[in-house]
C-alpha cells in the first residue's frame, strides 16, 4: 500500500498542474451538462443504434481528445502529431460507442422478462470476446513487444488492492441506505425487469452476477489496458488524465456522486496500470466494489420492503 501511495505523491506531484486543472474543469463542465440537460437519458430514449453511436462517438472523442489537445496548447506536447497516435484517438471512442449502443436480440423464452433476464446473461460475456478481439487486433498492429494490455500476473501484489476493497466497505454500506442507490441496485431489478418474477431462484441471481461481472473485464481491458499501456509509448504519465476523463463519460446516467467520483477513481487506477503495467489489480478492485454495490442493494432493497 505505501508503494501505491508514493506512485500516487510522484505521480500528482509530477503532472502538469495547469493541465490538470484545465482537464478537471473540462471534465466538470461535460458532467454538468450532461446531467442540466438529462442527455444520456434522451440518448437512450431514441432506441437507434446510429443515433446512439453517432452521438456517444461525439461524446467520447470530446472527452479522450480535448484533453490531449489541451497537453498540445498548454504543455507544448508533440506526440500530438504522430499518425498512429491520431489514428488510435480516433478509433478508441468508436470501439467503446459500439459497446455502449449495440444490442443483441435473442429468442430465449416467450417470456418476456425472462427472454430479458437470458439476454442479459449472454450480453455481457458476448461484449468482451468483441471488444477483446478487436483490442487483440489492436494489440498485434501496434504493440505485441509488450503482454496483451495489462494480462499479467508476474511480481504482482495482491494485498494493497484487497486492503482498498476493505476501504470501501463502509463507504458502500452507507451508500447501501439511500434511496438513490437502491433505485439503481442490484442492477438486475432495473435491468432485467425480472427482480420479482415468479421461479427467480438463487442461482439465477448468482448467474446474472457473474455475467454483470464480466462487463469489468472488458471495462478495465479498454480503459486501463488499452487507453494507458497503448499510449504511454508517446504520452508516458500524460495517458492517464485523457482515460480519465474518457472513463467518466461513460458513466453519465449513473448516480451523479457515483460519476464524479469515477473521475478521480480513474486517475488512480491509471496510476496504478502505469507502474505496475497490469490491469489485474484494477480488476479485482473494481469487480470488487462493483460485486459490493450489487450485495448491498440486495440487502438495502430487502429492509425497505
Amino acid at each position: 500500500m505505501k508503494a501505491i501511495i508514493q506512485q500516487i505523491r510522484e505521480y500528482f506531484s509530477a503532472v502538469d498542474k495547469k493541465v490538470l486543472l484545465a482537464v478537471s474543469v473540462f471534465t466538470a463542465i461535460l458532467i454538468f451538462l450532461n446531467y442540466h440537460f438529462d442527455a444520456d437519458s434522451y440518448i437512450k430514449k431514441q432506441h437507434s443504434f446510429a443515433f446512439s453511436f453517432i452521438s456517444r462517438y461525439a461524446l467520447f472523442l470530446l472527452a479522450f481528445s480535448v484533453p490531449y489537445l489541451l497537453y498540445r496548447l498548454i504543455a507544448k506536447r508533440k506526440y500530438t502529431s504522430n499518425p498512429a497516435f491520431i489514428f488510435l484517438v480516433l478509433l478508441a471512442p468508436a470501439i467503446f460507442s459500439f459497446k455502449s449502443s449495440v444490442d443483441f436480440h435473442f429468442n430465449f423464452s416467450p417470456n418476456l422478462n425472462w427472454n430479458n433476464y437470458w439476454n442479459h446473461i449472454v450480453y455481457w460475456p458476448l461484449l468482451v470476446l468483441i471488444i477483446g478481439g478487436a483490442l487483440f487486433i489492436i494489440w498485434k498492429v501496434f504493440d505485441k513487444e509488450q503482454p496483451f494490455y495489462g494480462l499479467k500476473t508476474k511480481e504482482m501484489n495482491w494485498r494493497p488492492y484487497l486492503l482498498m476493497l476493505l476501504i470501501m466497505m463502509p463507504l458502500i454500506a452507507a451508500a447501501s441506505t439511500q434511496q438513490d442507490f437502491l433505485a439503481v441496485y442490484p442492477k438486475l431489478k432495473t435491468i432485467a425487469s425480472i427482480y420479482d418474477e415468479p421461479g427467480m431462484q438463487w442461482w439465477h441471481k448468482l448467474l446474472f452476477e457473474i455475467s454483470y461481472g464480466t462487463d469489468f473485464i472488458t471495462i478495465e481491458l479498454f480503459f486501463r489496458g488499452f487507453l494507458i499501456l497503448a499510449f504511454i509509448k508517446w504520452a508516458g504519465k500524460d495517458a492517464i488524465l485523457p482515460m480519465a476523463c474518457f472513463y467518466c463519460a461513460i458513466h453519465f446516467g449513473k448516480p451523479m456522486g457515483e460519476c464524479i467520483s469515477s473521475y478521480f477513481g480513474g486517475i488512480l487506477l491509471g496510476i496504478v496500470v502505469y507502474h505496475t503495467r497490469s490491469i489485474l489489480g484494477g480488476l479485482i478492485v473494481h469487480l470488487g466494489i462493483a460485486w459490493l454495490m450489487e450485495l448491498g442493494g440486495y440487502i438495502g432493497n430487502a429492509f425497505i420492503k
